[in-house]
């Protein structure tokens, strides 16, 4: 699996969604859970079909998948999700996304693909942090929020990174002055970490 990690939207490497194109279908799977603690609205949507503008700009064709109606059905959701080969993932609340993920079984189905090239996974702020090794620290940006049902957040990351991206870092973000204070914790424990300034990108393919 091919990883195009940006710290925000697309970031400065959108060449290698070209070179993608041209060698792979249209399709890409496009997963906005991160973004399911805030209340339906008109400002939200609005900012979800921002996103799906800019793949679609690039030559994407868009297949919006909403991982709530997979939950507890992991075998309709690997049925459903055979066809694409691409995953975009967006930014919102890690601790909500990593749950979304568990409850549809996607967290399963991801790990799987780790070692077959032909899938991409992509995303942006939350849609890469939850590839981490553990998601503790992040709470000091994201509110540990699990909107669908009283159990606690999951502290655990799908461990397909072995470091914490750090998006958002030095950057004109809202979160960037937070973003300090969690560079300074993870310093503090040693922890495996990497800085990312909005636009930029690391991009990582597994032997």
């Amino acid at each position: 699996m091919k990883l195009y990690l940006s710290s925000y939207k697309l970031g400065n490497k959108k060449d290698f969604f070209k070179k993608w194109l041209q060698e792979h279908d249209k399709k890409i799977v496009f997963i906005s859970n991160a973004r399911d603690w805030l209340p339906d609205s008109l400002e939200k949507e609005k900012k979800i079909k921002e996103n799906i503008i800019d793949l679609q700009e690039l030559g994407f064709e868009v297949i919006r998948f909403d991982l709530r109606n997979y939950f507890h059905n992991e075998t309709k959701l690997r049925e459903d999700l055979k066809p694409y080969k691409a995953f975009y993932v967006i930014g919102g609340n890690v601790y909500t996304l990593r749950l979304a993920m568990k409850y549809s079984g996607f967290d399963n189905y991801l790990k799987e693909l780790v070692h077959k090239d032909e899938y991409l996974y992509a995303g942006y702020s939350a849609g890469i942090c939850v590839l981490s090794p553990t998601l503790a620290g992040l709470n000091l940006v994201d509110k540990p929020i699990n909107p669908y049902n009283d159990e606690p957040v999951l502290y655990d990351g799908l461990e397909i990174l072995d470091f914490i991206p750090v998006p958002h870092y030095k950057s004109e973000h809202p979160e960037s002055a937070i973003i300090d204070k969690v560079v300074e914790l993870f310093n503090k424990k040693k922890i495996n970490y990497k800085t990312m300034r909005d636009g930029d990108v690391i991009i990582f393919e597994f032997p």
